[in-house]
């Protein structure tokens, strides 16, 4: 091993708390960090991340080639450790999922010889009647098997079998609890570092499995499921098109009901009914979900699910009547090989209309879902898992920023004095110790969403539907909020690197490609936030007619109760109520300005499009009030766990995330809460002291990460600190540099310079 740079030797050396006991703590025990680990190096050994030529310098249709040979030994390794180590589901979760694995599976997976033996025997030695019967509802975690068992009843008691579905599994209502919790975790740190620009058989697993087994029939799930699984076949999921995105309502493409053929007929009647952004779609897949209106008897029932055969099994070449391609270059992840989409009057079985919950019969007769709510399960459980997606990618862009700060050396502000470490100028702390912070923040509110994500959906099973509201509201604000804060923590840590920062060898850029997607995919972040509002709106409702509330909105009832602003309170707790209070009072300023405006003759639609603004902004100040609290309340919860010297440096982080936010949202403390200017001069100096506490242990914080270099694939921020010497290595791999001269000096610049050009 390389020798390390002697300040990051330095600083790793004068950390005043145990960094391997902070990395058990975030991994979740000890034992934890050992599986990880393991896996980790089982993946990284094949050297299937290692590029000869690296990626950027490829074309675009290379890429896309590297990408899918990439994805094929990646699961084709996952498979052979599934035959080595006798495992099942929780291989692909682990490999892939890097860190987020150890959040859904908890405390250890009880359930491993149910996927291992119980499903796969099923699937090989059962009929088609027989899997029918039992796969849909082994896969649902209906019933839990063991291969020593013939009969699922023999099995744990109802009261055992709801704590390991509801706790340790994905518990879910809407698409498949397994597959899609295995698998929406793809883009983990282990994925990216394999597959750092997309993986196009991303959403054969995030959704095409996962819809299939929540919206499909028992016969659907027994058919497909096998084979989507071994992947004998690969899917997509189509929604969004050209013309519409989140206004899922307003998509054009149809879906025609032909009661003479049973059969319906796909259309795309205008460019924008072209479905667009597939990953997957343009050359990978040869089978797409594809969301389109309904229609039967002449009349539209709204939009419904298809299964849809796009290329031939064996020559892979469109089938008659699909117009499929790519859309072309991205800012990032253009390795998924997005796709575009459109219909020519292509027919389909009429049982390839995905049908559990709504049915269109052999006459055209269509039987309605039992409860239009049951579909929102596939875009919830997507929206939570993005929150904790988001820690990784700041984890990483501030363990990169953080080791590159502690070895860049800049400037001479006292004269006869070596030049300081650009991690000493108190600017620079500012710009990243925060970081540090939010990871562990989104990460104690990412844990806390999960927790009541398995509540409200296990609620959703007994048909129970109270919470659901809250939960889609929360999911939709902490989605937009983790999504925004993390694109601009990775932004703000390139800035940081400063011109180095700007190479692609640095691993920002991409990252950060990686990390804005996220602000528009699964729900642009406004829309996301607007609608959140409406719920707010309503609560603040419910609170004026004096009905209770749930836990994430009932500050608004207490607020609401005629209390007049308390004194400001300079402390963590005090902060905390002042978000509350901010939230509650611009809830309230919307709730008025909306019914003043429909009092001067306004629809409510507009005068709701006139606030929108505020409404934005309202549902962001409700999102950040719970960060806050909960980052706080769990973080105060764990702290018993941990040595006192641990707990001396979560405590300044945690202190240093609510501090800086009070700073940030200044303007809205001012506004409704009784702070003072002397309560923000004691706010700022206490900030500051916070930056220079927290400075000593910034590295020891991000080696707590514990992520591999190469994972994090970065020539600033690897762990031995050698950032110089990485940087000129990835530079001599520049194809230009394989000869003197270029062939452009001849054919023009020669020329030019002698005017004959």
């Amino acid at each position: 091993m390389a020798k390390v740079n002697v300040d990051l030797q330095r600083e790793r050396d004068s950390c005043s708390f145990n960094i391997t006991e902070l990395t058990h703590w975030i991994d979740g025990g000890i034992e934890k960090t050992e599986e990880r680990r393991k896996r980790e190096e089982m993946a990284l050994k094949e050297g299937i991340h290692i590029e000869p030529v690296p990626s950027v310098y490829l074309s675009h249709k290379e890429k896309y080639e590297l990408a899918v040979k990439k994805a094929c030994l990646l699961f084709k390794m996952i498979r052979k450790l599934q035959e080595e180590e006798n495992a099942g589901m929780e291989n692909y979760l682990a490999v892939l999922g890097g860190n987020l694995g150890a959040a859904i599976l908890g405390d250890g997976n009880p359930l491993t010889l149910h996927y291992v033996m119980f499903i796969p025997t099923i699937m090989g030695q059962g009929t088609v009647e027989q899997q029918a019967y039992w796969i849909g509802r082994a896969f649902n975690l209906d019933i839990i098997g063991t291969y020593a068992q013939t009969d699922p009843a023999d099995g744990p008691s109802e009261d055992k079998w709801k704590t390991i579905a509801y706790n340790q599994e994905q518990h879910f209502t809407g698409p498949a609890r397994s597959t899609s919790c295995n698998m929406a975790v793809l883009g983990g740190n282990l994925g990216a570092a394999i597959l750092g620009d997309g993986n196009p058989l991303t959403l054969h697993y995030v959704m095409f499995i996962p819809t299939i087994m929540g919206q499909g029939t028992v016969e659907q799930q027994a058919y497909w499921i096998g084979r989507a699984f071994n992947l004998d076949i690969i899917g997509t999921y189509a929604q969004t098109e050209l013309g519409h995105g989140t206004f899922v309502r307003g998509l054009e493409t149809t879906a025609t009901y032909d009661a003479s053929t049973k059969e319906f007929v796909l259309h795309s009647p205008t460019l924008t009914a072209y479905k667009w952004w597939p990953g997957g779609l343009a050359h990978t897949a040869n089978y797409c979900i594809v969301m389109a209106q309904l229609y039967t008897k002449g009349k539209c029932h709204g939009i419904h699910a298809f299964i849809v055969q796009l290329r031939e099994e064996e020559t892979h070449m469109p089938v008659r009547g699909i117009k499929v391609g790519e859309i072309g270059a991205k800012l990032g992840m253009n390795g998924t090989n997005n796709g575009f989409l459109g219909f020519d009057q292509v027919r389909i079985p009429r049982d390839h209309m995905l049908m559990k919950n709504s049915k269109v019969l052999e006459d055209g007769t269509y039987v309605n879902a039992p409860s239009s709510k049951l579909a929102y399960g596939t875009m919830m459980f997507v929206r939570v898992m993005l929150v904790n997606d988001m820690c990784k990618y700041m984890a990483k862009a501030v363990t990169i920023a953080v080791r590159y700060s502690a070895v860049r050396r800049q400037s001479q502000p006292k004269p006869n004095e070596p030049e300081p470490q650009i991690i000493d100028y108190l600017t620079q702390q500012h710009k990243l110790l925060v970081g540090i912070a939010s990871v562990h923040a989104f990460r104690m509110s990412a844990e806390w969403l999960w927790l009541m994500y398995n509540n409200v959906t296990a609620e959703l099973e007994a048909g129970d539907m109270e919470r659901l509201p809250e939960l889609h509201a929360l999911s939709c604000c902490l989605k937009a909020v983790s999504t925004d804060d993390a694109a601009k923590c990775v932004e703000r840590c390139r800035l940081a690197c400063g011109g180095h920062g700007y190479m692609l060898s640095s691993n920002l850029p991409l990252t950060y490609g990686l990390v804005t997607a996220a602000c528009t995919y699964e729900g642009e972040n406004t829309v996301m936030l607007l609608q959140t509002a409406r719920y707010l709106v309503k609560a603040w409702q419910q609170a004026a007619a004096g009905n209770s509330l749930p836990p994430t909105v009932s500050y608004l009832g207490e607020l609401r109760a005629g209390r007049r602003s308390p004194p400001w309170d300079n402390t963590i707790e005090g902060i905390v109520k002042g978000f509350h209070m901010v939230a509650s009072g611009k809830i309230g300023i919307c709730v008025a300005q909306i019914e003043k405006r429909q009092n001067n003759g306004m629809s409510y639609e507009d005068a709701w499009n006139m606030t929108s603004v505020q409404l934005a902004s309202a549902s962001e100040a409700h999102c950040r009030a719970i960060l806050l609290s909960t980052y706080y309340k769990e973080n105060e919860k764990q702290m018993k766990t941990v040595s006192p010297e641990l707990r001396q440096v979560l405590m300044q982080l945690c202190d240093l995330y609510v501090v800086y936010w009070a700073l940030q949202r200044i303007g809205d403390l001012l506004r409704f809460t009784s702070i003072s200017e002397r309560d923000i001069e004691q706010l700022q100096n206490w900030y500051e002291d916070l930056l220079i506490k927290v400075r000593p242990n910034a590295v020891g914080l991000v080696d707590a990460f514990d992520i591999r270099d190469e994972i994090l694939n970065s020539a600033l921020g690897a762990y031995d600190g050698r950032a110089y010497e990485r940087l000129m290595e990835e530079a001599m791999k520049s194809p230009l540099n394989a000869e003197p001269v270029n062939q452009s000096f001849h054919k023009y610049l020669k020329p030019l310079m002698q005017g004959k050009l």
